[in-house]
């Protein structure tokens, strides 16, 4: 991933605060960083210190300059004294309710903690003396609240010769899965991450990390630490945007100790794809001009996060990143409830914003160099806040189309200005209780444009098939079976499967699914590579959990190596079958040459009850230990034009990545990363080698039904496209992030994979120039292509082409947007309608939207940050264009 980088230039982690000026590099997987753009963001005050006496005049400033308003503050519906915790995860509940902290007498045993701990790291060099599941107590954590729990909790993340920051830039063959059960963890400095790391705790009691009062570091577990020694001094222990594979879900972080007036943060998490939070409460100080903040993110490329609770503080969120969707929030008593520090595009839903002073503030930049890209809230909440959402965004604020934002079904009450910009109130809010429909500002295409407005405008048409009781999207979290027993769990290693990465499991796996279905239990796959050499069949009514996000289903051999006739590696249903999955926490991939191996078929109808659910499942191919896909085999080749004859053929490594078929419906989707690897995550050089791997297609569906969610997905590096959507409708999309190939046009997207008129591959024309970049590839991948389908709906769509043949140039701001010519098509006449997209931020191609073969919008029409931005577009019923919206 590319990344807009916030250089310190410092060795410690308080000196990483005591800078007011950022400079922004964008570096890429596996290269030094390339200078392309700065901006300036004032966050913090030379002294070091979060300025929050320059915030809150700011916010007085913009308060009186906008309106006049009595504001009146309001008690909190919520018990004082119990926190709305999130949702005791079982499977079923898609709400909030609160959840009692508990006590060793009263918490319900988790399966997690009593299962038998088999999972092997299958690559390891010492696998058979490396363990993956850690539980703190055993290393030595009391969790009594009074002893200091740091150094033992440390010691089960760092065992094992694991990849520490600012010494190992990733690796996939040392995961860990540290569990925290219940009781109260004294901490006095840092929780440091390591990559590959879940740090996960007991469900049914959350478990408290609790600061000393004398507590040092940034975050009281900080998921890239600056150090001053190392391969990265003075920068994010980790690179950010290759920061994968890592979950925090099931704490407590109580800050309450450490004094107001001192820095506090709750987690540090500059992290990309694969990352997900949930189920976590951050307890802040709520005195005056406190200093606490619950999560800081400067940088990174993300990612997922769910059902967090923010208690007291200054900000809640602190955050800046290229992409996110973020769902199910709620802060009480923050000052700033979220703080928008950059972005590309944040996609916000669920939020409930209780007593505070501000509910978003967007006005990162100032309106001479806007930093925030765009902002999509909808399905939310403001309550007794006199300030909803502060912006930069004016009639003539650089760059012109940043600052994008777009607000849909948000209630608000007891806000006195619900929208406020630099000089005036854009939207005046209410002492009573209002609901803004839809509200925009920014560039439209409706769909011919650019249209610059700000106000009104008609809400989303909303399909009754991806709607919640309330009238909102359908949200279910990934479920945890905090209440199910020890006994409603089968596991695969008891069952036969070796998941060594050697041994043939594929006849122990499918068995091993049969009989979980049988018996109505669910499957609990062991961390490990399960080798397979012909299809893994998952029933319906199937359950399946995978464990420390290193569970890994591994294709092998010549059942998937035919590219004329391609084979699914995982079969969800047959064609024509009928109920419901969940399936969670686990990856799918290919090893060697697999010409034709489609990782995952789809093909399960869910009709009458709840949506089946993939959680956290991805594709990887390529660029992992065992892969046989590695620096080895498959390093980028710039320098050479390459054609059918010179391509390296055992790199052509999968057929797709995953098929939605025509007979499959009604499936929700979250935190799914589909990646072809551009880089070697087990470099022996510890550099990340860019490596070239071809995969023909990403996500295809052609569901005859829809009624499909994509919550926070990724596709990346395919071949023909990234998303494809044929003969579909009512499906949703919550900020879809995609990357064009960085070896694109050389080859070009014609090789090595013939166009298959069965699935509606697109056809390119074959481009020309060489090795050079100074043309814009007309046949590279497309990042979302749309053919005769409707009741398309993406809140926050995300579409970037950084490389032309490895270089950035074509990218660089300045550069005119060269890397390719299309990225977004819209295909079939008539026959495509009813398509809602919000909030649309390209990188590297010169048209952003194309509509049967005819460019309708220029990226030069739509400068933003370092993106191109749309605030919205739209094509109505049966392709018609708006006619209704306000302008």
């Amino acid at each position: 991933m590319l990344l807009k980088v916030v250089v310190l230039g410092l060795t410690t982690c308080a000196s990483a605060l005591n800078a007011r000026s950022y400079r922004v590099d964008i570096p890429h997987h596996g290269e030094a960083s390339s200078k392309i753009a700065q901006r300036t963001l004032p966050i913090f005050s030379p002294s070091g210190s979060l300025n929050i006496s320059s915030l809150a005049s700011d916010i007085n400033s913009v308060i009186s300059s906008s309106v006049q308003v009595t504001y009146t503050p309001r008690p909190t519906t919520i018990n004082p004294t119990i926190a709305p915790y999130p949702t005791k995860s079982n499977g079923t509940s898609t709400s909030s309710a609160p959840l009692s902290t508990g006590t060793s007498e009263s918490c319900a045993p988790y399966w997690l903690e009593n299962i038998r701990h088999q999972g092997v790291a299958s690559f390891n060099p010492n696998s058979d003396n490396y363990t993956v599941f850690r539980n703190v107590k055993e290393f030595g954590a009391r969790g009594d609240g009074v002893t200091d729990d740091t150094a033992a909790i440390q010691k089960a993340v760092t065992q094992g010769n694991r990849c520490g920051p600012s010494q190992c830039e990733s690796s996939t063959n040392t995961p860990a899965l540290v569990y925290f059960p219940e009781g109260t963890y004294l901490i006095s400095s840092s929780i440091i991450d390591y990559y590959y790391t879940q740090l996960i705790g007991n469900p049914n009691c959350l478990p408290t990390l609790l600061a000393t009062s004398n507590f040092t570091g940034l975050g009281l577990i900080d998921g890239s630490p600056y150090l001053g020694t190392g391969t990265r001094p003075g920068r994010t222990g980790f690179g950010p945007t290759n920061t994968f594979f890592r979950q925090i879900r099931n704490l407590v972080l109580d800050m309450t100790n450490i004094p107001a007036n001192v820095s506090a943060t709750g987690v540090h998490w500059p992290t990309a794809q694969t990352t997900s939070l949930q189920n976590v409460v951050f307890k802040m100080s709520a005195a005056n001009s406190t200093q606490h903040q619950g999560l800081f993110i400067e940088e990174g490329s993300g990612g997922f996060m769910t059902d967090l609770v923010f208690e007291g503080g200054n900000y809640g969120f602190n955050v800046g990143n290229q992409q996110f969707t973020t769902r199910n929030l709620t802060f009480n008593n923050v000052v700033t409830a979220i703080n928008q520090l950059w972005d590309w595009g944040w996609t916000y839903s669920g939020v409930t914003i209780n007593n505070c002073q501000v509910g978003l503030n967007v006005s990162a930049g100032g309106p001479s160099a806007v930093n925030v890209g765009s902002i999509t809230l909808f399905d939310s909440e403001i309550n007794n806040t006199p300030v909803g959402i502060i912006t930069a965004r004016t009639d003539n604020s650089e760059p012109a189309a940043a600052g994008s934002l777009y607000l849909e079904n948000v209630k608000l009450n007891n806000v006195g200005v619900a929208v406020a910009g630099p000089n005036s109130t854009y939207l005046q809010g209410t002492a009573g209780s209002t609901v803004i429909a839809a509200w925009a500002d920014g560039h439209r295409y409706l769909p011919e444009g650019p249209v610059e407005a700000r106000g009104p405008i008609e809400p989303s048409k909303r399909p009754a098939e991806l709607l919640d009781a309330a009238g909102k999207y359908y949200t279910r979290s990934k479920p945890q079976y905090g209440s199910l027993p020890l006994s409603s769990f089968l596991s695969t290693r008891d069952l036969g499967a070796a998941g060594d990465g050697v041994t043939d499991d594929t006849a122990a796996l499918n068995a091993a699914l049969l009989q979980a279905k049988a018996e109505g239990k669910i499957l609990f796959v062991d961390a490990g590579f399960y080798k397979v050499t012909g299809t893994i069949y998952i029933p319906p009514g199937s359950k399946i959990v995978g464990e420390a996000l290193a569970s890994v289903i591994l294709s092998a051999g010549e059942y998937f190596n035919d590219i004329n006739n391609p084979k699914p590696v995982v079969q969800v249903a047959q064609p024509g079958e009928q109920g419901s999955i969940e399936w969670s926490d686990m990856f799918v991939s290919t090893q060697g040459q697999q010409k034709g191996a489609i990782l995952i078929e789809y093909n399960l109808g869910t009709y009458d009850s709840t949506p089946a659910g993939m959680w956290d499942v991805h594709t990887r191919i390529g660029g992992f230990a065992g892969s046989g896909l590695q620096t080895e085999q498959c390093e980028k080749t710039p320098d050479t034009i390459i054609t059918s004859a010179n391509l390296v053929q055992e790199c052509i490594a999968a057929y797709m990545s995953i098929h939605i078929t025509k007979f499959a419906a009604g499936l929700y989707l979250e935190n799914n990363w589909l990646w072809v690897a551009d880089h070697d995550l087990d470099d022996a050089r510890n550099n990340n080698t860019q490596i070239t791997i071809y995969a023909g297609r990403g996500l295809h569906i052609e569901s005859q039904r829809g009624q499909l969610w994509l919550w926070g997905t990724a596709v990346e590096h395919h071949v023909l496209y990234e998303y494809q959507f044929v003969d579909t409708r009512n499906v949703f999309m919550g900020q879809i992030q995609t990357e064009t190939a960085y070896y694109q046009p050389n080859p070009d997207a014609t090789i090595p994979f013939p166009p298959n008129p069965a699935l509606n591959d697109p056809i390119f024309a074959p481009f020309t120039n060489g090795t050079g970049n100074n043309t814009a590839s007309t046949a590279s991948g497309w990042g979302l292509r749309i053919v005769r389908s409707n009741n398309i709906l993406g809140y926050g769509v995300g579409l970037y082409s950084f490389f032309d043949n490895y270089s950035t140039a074509c990218s660089a701001v300045g550069a005119g947007a060269v890397c390719q010519t299309r990225i977004f098509t819209i295909e079939g006449d008539r026959l495509s309608y009813d398509i809602n997209i919000y909030n649309l931020n390209t990188v590297g191609a010169t048209n952003m939207i194309t509509r049967d073969n005819v460019d309708l919008a220029s990226n030069v029409d739509n400068n933003s940050t370092f993106v191109d931005t749309i605030n919205l577009f739209r094509i109505d019923g049966y392709g018609s264009p708006s006619e209704s919206d306000d302008e």
